[in-house]
C-alpha cells in the first residue's frame, strides 16, 4: 500500500515537472518565431515597429496562446497532459522486469526444489509480491488437485491481474483519442467565430475581427496533436511491453510448476 501511494505521489509530481518543461520547450521552440503577431491589432502603430513590435511580441504571445484557447480548453488540455504524464511515469516503473519477476526467484526456487525443502518453496512464492509470485501461489493452492487445476488456476490469476492492469492502461489510449476530438471540436468551435463575423457584419470584416477564431481553431488542433501523438505512441509502446511480461510470467510459471510436480512425484 506504501509502494502504492508513493509511486502515485511520484507520477503526479513528475508530470507537473514534466508538464511544465514540456509547456516551456514548446513555447520557446515553436512559437517564439511566430511573425508579428501583435501586427494584426489595428491599433498598432506603424510607425514604431521594429524592436518595439518584436518586444511587444514576445511579451504577448504566451497570453495570445492563452486566450486563443480560452479557459475550457486550456483546463481540459492541461489535465489531460498531467494524467497522460503520470499514467506513463507509473507504468513505465511498473512494467519493469524485476517488478513483475524478482530476480533470482526462479533460481531460488529451483534451489530449493532440488533440496525437496517443498515448504519453504510455498512460503517463498506466497511471499512474492510479484506478478509472477501471486501467479505460482495460485496454481500452489491448487498443486494437490493435479497439473490441470494448478494451470487453471494461474491462467485465472493471469487473467485477473492482466484485465485489470489493461483497464489502467486503456486510459492512455482513451486520452490519446480524446485530445485529437477536443482539438477537432476547438477547430469547429474557431471555425464558427470566424464566420459569425462575416455573417454579421454589414461591410467587409477586418482581417483582425477574424483572427480570434482563426487561433482559437489552429492552437487547439496543434496542441490536441500535441498531446495524442505521444499518447498514441505511450500506449502502443507500454502495451506491447506488458504483452511480453505476460508471456515471461505464463511461461516462467508453467516451467516452475512443471519442475515442482516432477520433484513431487519422485520418491
Amino acid at each position: 500500500m506504501k509502494k502504492w501511494l508513493f509511486g502515485w505521489l511520484s507520477s503526479i509530481l513528475c508530470s507537473l515537472l514534466l508538464a511544465g518543461v514540456s509547456v516551456g520547450t514548446f513555447s520557446a521552440a515553436v512559437f517564439l518565431d511566430t511573425p508579428q503577431v501583435a501586427a494584426q491589432d489595428e491599433e498598432f502603430d506603424e510607425e514604431t515597429e521594429g524592436e518595439e513590435a518584436a518586444a511587444t511580441d514576445d511579451i504577448s504571445l504566451l497570453f495570445w496562446i492563452f486566450q486563443s484557447l480560452g479557459w475550457l480548453y486550456s483546463i481540459v488540455f492541461l489535465s489531460i497532459s498531467f494524467l497522460l504524464v503520470a499514467l506513463v511515469f507509473k507504468y513505465t516503473l511498473a512494467f519493469r522486469r524485476d517488478q513483475n519477476i524478482s530476480p533470482g526467484f526462479p533460481e531460488q526456487f529451483e534451489g530449493l526444489l532440488n533440496e525437496r525443502r517443498f515448504q519453504e518453496v510455498y512460503e517463498m512464492t506466497k511471499s512474492d509480491p510479484t506478478f509472477l509470485g501471486q501467479v505460482l501461489a495460485a496454481g500452489l493452492a491448487k498443486i494437490s488437485s493435479g497439473r490441470d487445476q494448478a494451470l487453471k488456476a494461474m491462467e485465472e490469476m493471469t487473467e485477473n491481474i492482466s484485465m485489470s492492469t489493461e483497464q489502467g492502461l486503456s486510459i492512455i489510449g482513451l486520452i490519446a483519442g480524446t485530445a485529437t476530438m477536443v482539438g477537432l471540436m476547438g477547430t469547429v468551435h474557431g471555425m464558427i467565430l470566424s464566420f459569425r463575423v462575416i455573417a454579421v457584419s454589414t461591410t467587409t470584416p477586418k482581417p483582425s475581427e477574424l483572427a480570434n477564431g482563426i487561433s482559437t481553431a489552429m492552437f487547439t488542433t496543434i496542441v490536441g496533436l500535441i498531446v495524442s501523438i505521444p499518447a498514441t505512441v505511450a500506449y502502443v509502446l507500454l502495451r506491447n511491453r506488458y504483452q511480453r511480461i505476460v508471456f515471461d510470467v505464463g511461461m516462467l510459471s508453467e516451467d516452475l510448476i512443471g519442475k515442482l510436480l516432477a520433484f513431487a512425484q519422485k520418491k
